[in-house]
């Protein structure tokens, strides 16, 4: 299996809060340094992504792709790459653990792969930097109630 890396933050805000922003594909390029543009492609049932097209600028890695999405009950969500112009493989999730007075520890798990050669050590540095931007962001749209 391949190494991943996780990172956790707590936000001040109900489970159901936190989801409503991640859940929000659209508004990404207004909280996550990284996402330029999200366009939902595919829905299910409950209105939720399926499919989305992200176009991401993370420094050393520029891309446009297409991730699948599985929602997991109401506090957890993971992703697979469907296609990508630099990515092999990015595989990830975010799960919401509720905390006492209307708080939810988030937990984001990342791995990612690049068709270009890269040191491990290279690529679990910028897998951290993601998340740790990520868990930052999401806290920030989070607790300011946009």
């Amino acid at each position: 299996m391949a190494e991943h890396t996780s990172s956790s933050i707590t936000i001040e805000a109900a489970p159901a809060d936190v989801m409503g922003v991640i859940a929000d594909f659209a508004r990404y390029p207004e909280w996550t340094g990284e996402v330029k543009e999200a366009e939902v492609l595919e829905t299910d049932g409950s209105g939720r992504a399926e499919k989305v097209r992200l176009l991401l600028d993370a420094g050393a890695i520029k891309d446009d792709h297409t991730l699948a999405y599985t929602w997991t009950g109401a506090n957890e969500v993971s992703w697979t790459l469907v296609k990508s112009q630099m990515l092999r493989s990015l595989d990830g999730s975010y799960r919401l653990a509720p905390l006492d007075g209307d708080r939810t520890e988030v937990t984001y798990q990342l791995t990612v792969d690049v068709k270009i050669p890269m040191l491990g050590m290279i690529k679990r540095k910028a897998e951290k930097v993601i998340i740790d931007r990520a868990l930052a962001g999401l806290k920030k749209r989070v607790e300011s109630g946009a």
